[in-house]
């Protein structure tokens, strides 16, 4: 049954993941654009943006955005800017723009207009200025805890601001006041007068400008007041002619809002955008709030934004995943109506056939027990020929050494074991890879009766490539191993889930913080053949029965770090079995 679901799903991942843009079925979002375009919309007039807030750094929740927005430029031929909501000046760092930008261009796209909300900033003034003046528009001097009270339930409307009917003149030399900085954080706020018992409480006269005496990290210390993400978007959208803004669905009720503010500056001689919403995919055993991963990095739960236990698009990157694997995840999981959460193993599993194509095979031991064969000469070595990676047949090969002493993996010995187990155990026989077939013969221990060494014959005719008759003798298994007079010393981090529940931030009860898994690292010693010795950061490998591994950016020529990047089992069957 596992390996009927698990080739089924394969199959359909492949299929997903090799279809033409002609041949594969178009998602509602692009039904929504067809539409537009056969009733008279023109395709020179489609544009597209990706508006993320330079407040943290990106996860993998906003590459599937990333891969739909720039996903559409690319199925329309039309462009796509990269727009930073830069409206926060508390919370934005010139750390986040650069990191953003970093991630798009990593997972394989270019924009065509690189804006800034706070581009239009004055504009935004200018358009609230005009609100004010016909009577849309007010400056309340309420505190935000007398505003949230008169702000009604969603049965039950709210009550009017005692400030509401100010005059325009006041209301037009109060706003002014805010801008020059001459009140303080809090004393006034602009806000819409649209509705009070609107059934939608975002409706309900919200606030459009804030005062902040924050310097800001594109304008400095220009502005005193700064607009609501509300009023910002659609204004932003109609400045850059945005044919389409998609949003995940949390804005959907914010659509109206959306629509009334267009309606307020709309000339009818442009194009108006279209506000759509598309559900999120969240991924399992971990959380996509920056505020949360800002938590996590702030109370010392991980090492920073790009840990690779983290799922920012920096961290999976440092971790060693491939754009190509990510864009693929983000076309398997499709876009859809209503949120799902996805298991992270399909990730896993996108990423492990890709590395699978394109990662040299490499041999390091991570858990050694050393291994000696007592009938090949002592002092001898010989360098055997290895395949680099049978899935690419440009791949070539490479030379790795052999000798008398090898390290080979604590596990793949016993003492004494049953039929099943195909490793090495006494009196049997076991071929290393791409060299000699060994048979078991005895052991050494120290005082406390653990295995120190492995003593082992092996048959010299019997190497790999050799052509002899020997040479194809089939065993029933096959070890990796490193010499010990070659071995190159390496730092290998393997990462575990980073929570130990699926939904860790779905529990009202609980604090999220409290699944965390203490044990989602492991930091060992290893030993690896040679030929890594001039490993650069980045460089991905697999290595051979234990999984995929990527040289750490704190890797060094003194001190070679690889963290895990999956391993090569594939996990996605058994989760299709539990369902």
């Amino acid at each position: 049954m596992i390996k009927f679901l698990w080739g089924n799903f394969s199959k359909f991942v492949a299929l997903i993941t090799s279809m033409s843009e002609e041949t594969r079925s178009r998602n509602f979002i692009e039904h929504i654009i067809d539409e537009d375009l056969e009733n008279g919309m023109s395709n020179d007039v489609l544009r597209f943006r990706f508006p993320p807030e330079p407040n943290g750094y990106l996860h993998v929740g906003h590459a599937s955005s990333i891969c739909l927005n720039f996903g559409l430029g690319l199925t329309y031929n039309a462009p796509v800017n990269l727009r930073f909501d830069d409206t926060n000046p508390t919370k934005e760092e010139q750390e986040y723009v650069d990191a953003i930008k970093l991630d798009v261009q990593w997972l394989g796209f270019e924009w065509d207009n690189e804006c800034y909300a706070s581009d239009y900033f004055q504009q935004l003034y200018d358009w609230a200025v005009a609100l004010i003046k016909d009577g849309k528009a007010y400056v309340d001097s309420q505190s935000s805890e007398e505003m949230a009270a008169q702000k009604g339930t969603p049965t039950e409307p709210g009550t009017h601001s005692p400030h509401r009917d100010r005059s325009v003149e006041e209301n037009l030399s109060l706003f002014e006041k805010m801008k020059n900085g001459e009140f303080e954080e809090g004393a006034h706020v602009l806000r819409a007068k649209i509705d009070m018992a609107s059934p939608n409480m975002l409706m309900r006269d919200p606030v459009m400008y804030r005062i902040l005496h924050r310097h800001h990290h594109r304008t400095g210390n220009d502005w005193c007041i700064y607009p609501m993400y509300d009023w910002t978007h659609g204004e932003s959208d109609y400045i850059e002619q945005v044919s389409h803004s998609l949003c995940t669905l949390e804005f959907k009720p914010h659509r109206e809002l959306y629509n009334w503010f267009l309606d307020n500056v709309y000339t009818n001689e442009d194009l108006r955008p279209k506000q759509r919403e598309f559900a999120r995919r969240n991924l399992s055993h971990t959380v996509v709030s920056k505020r949360k991963l800002l938590r996590l990095v702030e109370e010392g739960v991980v090492t920073g934004w790009d840990d690779p236990r983290m799922p920012t698009i920096s961290a999976l990157r440092r971790r060693g995943y491939t754009p190509a694997s990510i864009r693929n995840f983000a076309d398997t999981i499709g876009i859809a109506k209503r949120e799902n959460l996805v298991d992270v193993s399909l990730l896993e599993y996108c990423v492990r056939e890709d590395l699978n194509k394109l990662a040299p095979r490499v041999m390091a031991v991570l858990n050694p027990v050393k291994l000696v064969i007592t009938n090949y000469p002592e002092g001898e070595e010989e360098w055997l020929t290895a395949e680099n990676n049978p899935e690419d047949e440009n791949a070539g090969s490479r030379q790795v050494p052999f000798s008398r002493e090898l390290y080979i993996e604590r596990e793949d010995f016993k003492e004494e074991a049953n039929r099943k187990f195909f490793r090495l155990t006494l009196n049997k026989e076991v071929r290393l890879k791409n060299a000699y077939i060994i048979k078991g013969e005895s052991v050494v221990k120290d005082a406390d009766g653990n295995i120190t060494e492995i003593h082992c014959t092996y048959d010299p005719k019997s190497r790999s490539g050799s052509g002899t008759e020997e040479s194809m003798r089939k065993v029933k298994g096959t070890l990796h191993w490193v010499s010990i007079n070659h071995a190159v010393p390496v730092e290998v981090r393997q990462y575990d889930r980073l929570f130990m529940d699926e939904a860790p931030d779905s529990h009202k009860d609980k604090d999220f913080m409290e699944f965390v898994n203490p044990d989602s690292l492991k930091v060992i010693n290893a030993f690896a053949e040679p030929s890594l010795k001039e490993v650069e950061v980045g460089d991905r490998f697999q290595f051979q029965r234990i999984g995929y591994f990527c040289v750490d950016t704190e890797s060094t020529p003194e001190k070679i770090v690889f963290n895990k990047t999956v391993g090569l089992r594939d996990t996605w069957a058994k989760v299709q079995e539990k369902k």
